[in-house]
């Protein structure tokens, strides 16, 4: 079994036959319009976002499986705030997520997190959001992880 592995950048929810996938998948001889519709629906919840793919073709079958990686958390929660960069000096305030938004943060994550666990992996978030100039419920990002081992918000990430 023969399979090539194309990598790409693509805008999630709007990958096209075009560059970078086109050029790269037609030789193959794979449905290219399958390919992009698949992407697409994998994608479309970062939509506005750069998201990384893989797109892992068997030469002999033409079949193709499909990895979609996440954004990273800094891109996720802009995106969440409505934001276009985090802080540019040391105590600057950008946005205040909720823990509601939060979690949806460390969900979209979940898969490619090294975290073990919903709760660890809203901690990372919270992590982020330190560097970033973003706090949580209107407090500081490391109060708010104190919160969370001490399981104050375990009814929401439960």
């Amino acid at each position: 079994m023969d399979k090539i592995t194309v990598q790409a950048l693509v805008d999630g929810g709007k990958a096209t036959p075009g560059a970078p996938l086109g050029p790269t998948l037609g030789p193959l001889g794979v449905n290219i319009g399958q390919i992009v519709a698949t992407i697409n629906e994998k994608t479309k919840n970062f939509e506005g976002m750069k998201i990384p793919v893989k797109v892992i073709v068997d030469k002999d079958s033409k079949t193709f499986e499909i990895e979609v990686g996440t954004p990273p958390a800094s891109a996720l929660i802009k995106k969440e705030l409505g934001i276009a960069l985090g802080a540019k000096a040391k105590g600057e305030i950008v946005g205040n997520l909720t823990m509601e938004q939060a979690v949806k943060v460390a969900k979209m994550k979940g898969e490619v997190s090294l975290a073990k666990g919903l709760k660890a992996t809203v901690n990372e978030i919270l992590g982020t959001c330190v560097s970033m100039g973003v706090t949580c419920e209107g407090k500081s990002p490391k109060e708010v992880i104190k919160e969370v081992n001490e399981g104050k918000h375990d009814k929401l990430l439960s």
